[in-house]
């Protein structure tokens, strides 16, 4: 638990998020409706200030690069956007001190509405100035306001297509580094977004011993090409090795996998 003043809060992946004086759970939500259905979630929120304040709720879509960061876009602007479908109830609400309230987030799923979809909930303080403070903050520079993101996904509980592989494994150590370092890319082929755990497995192709190393785990979006880092100690010792890469997105789908080999300092690309 912690407190942040006068600066931008964007924090993910907790279970509850502190911004400033205020307080928001849960900062995932899944939905599961089917075409047709309508689901309701809540959000808790709690006024931590020694005043009363009002809090905005507003609805946007995002976007995913390779490297897995999120990047707003406008609403409806995203092939996979569900922002439409949602309604907050209420999208204002003021607190008093030490108060706690509570917002409904309604899906409501056309029936053409299949597949994965997603988008964010901003939920941010309203800071009402008067004329003077107003003019002193355009002049002092731009004013900077908390707010806590969520992440909500909408897959009907009809949907199991899970499909995804690797590809494109390579080595890409730099001079100077401690370790080892590979890339891999993983392709969500599928319809649902997938939580993925990588690892290396090296075996030395003279004495077939195999070495696992420790996984990482990360979550691609269908559609998404998503390069993880992948890392090795440098003493792997002399002699012939194939490197392998290998994914299980659980779901009952079979491990993936590719592989180069390693001799050396030179890598080749095994078929």
């Amino acid at each position: 638990m912690f407190r942040l003043k006068s600066i931008l809060v964007l924090l993910i992946f907790s279970a509850v998020t502190f911004a400033q004086d205020f307080e928001v759970s849960p900062v995932l939500m899944s939905f599961n409706a089917e075409p047709g259905e309508i689901q309701t979630q809540k959000i808790n929120l709690i006024n931590h200030s020694a005043r009363p304040q009002k809090y905005l709720l507003k609805l946007s879509d995002y976007d995913v690069d390779k490297n897995g960061n999120k990047k707003p876009v406008p609403l409806g602007k995203s092939p996979r956007s569900c922002a439409q479908w949602i309604t907050l109830n209420p999208s204002l609400i003021e607190l008093n001190p030490n108060q706690s309230g509570t917002i409904e987030a309604i899906i409501t799923v056309p029936k053409e509405g299949y597949g994965a979809r997603w988008g964010m909930i901003t939920v941010e303080p309203v800071e009402e100035k008067t004329a003077f403070e107003a003019d002193k903050n355009l002049v002092s520079g731009v004013l900077v306001v908390p707010r806590i993101v969520i992440l909500f996904k909408q897959s009907p509980k009809t949907n199991r297509n899970y499909k995804a592989s690797l590809t494109d494994l390579k080595e890409v150590t730099k001079k100077g580094d401690l370790f080892r370092s590979f890339e891999v890319t993983i392709n969500n082929t599928g319809d649902n977004i997938i939580d993925a755990s990588v690892h290396l497995a090296l075996a030395n192709m003279e004495t077939a011993i195999e070495e696992k190393f420790n996984p990482v785990k990360v979550t691609v979006y269908p559609d998404q090409a998503r390069v993880v880092k992948l890392q090795l100690p440098k003493s792997t010792g002399a002699g012939k090795f194939a490197l392998a890469a290998i994914m299980d997105y659980g779901h009952r789908q079979p491990l993936e996998g590719t592989q180069i080999l390693l001799e050396a300092k030179s890598v080749s690309i095994h078929i």
